[in-house]
């Protein structure tokens, strides 16, 4: 796995914010902006972890309860699975053999595994350090539309202070609390959680 050099920037509200950077990343920057220049369809999707001491929920962090947030991390972009996208394929035409990513069904997974993600895979790496939470209320939000903002969808799940309590190498959608589909999967180090409460929030993109 590339080790991710981080640029920090210093905000009013939030402690610090750190945006995850490979060489790869880097690169595929300026052929995502071509690919767009060509018409081609690009499928992104990155991670946002907003860090939080003490233990909320995700309604409380809604309301304002946990404050501002003492780290934002933000990720680099994810690997669609061939599960994933055949999951997409199956719901598109009217398929129900395959649940849905619904507020009812998703959950987010974190585990601790460095091993690098591919297409083929269909959980998570890690052997005992993972854990998957269910969605927040109101998430996934996706917004209908002919124009840009109806491109994307996000998921989200919180963490509360004893939940996944190990490093953040990996994360994934799933469509079941066990088993199930995996949607995508990437591979960086978001942080190690000891405690407190971390919000994943997954921003995905097809356009």
């Amino acid at each position: 796995m590339a080790v991710e050099a981080a640029t920090l920037t210093e905000t009013a509200t939030i402690t610090k914010v750190v945006e995850l950077s490979t060489p790869k990343w880097d690169a595929q920057r300026t052929l995502l902006d071509a690919a767009r220049e060509h018409d081609l369809a690009v499928w992104v999707g990155r991670a946002t972890v907003d860090k939080y001491h003490g233990d909320f929920t995700g309604a409380q962090i809604d309301q304002g309860l946990a404050g501002a947030p003492y780290e934002r991390v933000l990720g680099t972009p994810q690997l669609l699975m061939y599960g994933g996208a055949s999951a997409l394929w199956h719901r598109l035409i009217g398929g129900t053999t395959v649940t849905a990513f619904d507020n009812t069904n998703a959950y987010i997974g974190v585990g601790d595994s460095t091993t690098a993600a591919a297409a083929t895979q269909t959980d998570l790496s890690a052997a005992s350090n993972k854990l998957r939470k269910a969605m927040d209320s109101t998430y996934p939000q996706h917004t209908d539309a002919t124009t840009s903002g109806g491109a994307s969808i996000v998921f989200r799940s919180t963490f509360g202070t004893s939940d996944a309590n190990f490093v953040w190498n990996e994360w994934a959608i799933f469509n079941a609390s066990t088993s199930g589909r995996m949607l995508n999967r990437k591979v960086e180090s978001l942080g190690t959680k000891t405690s407190g409460s971390w919000t994943l929030s997954l921003t995905l993109s097809l356009a």
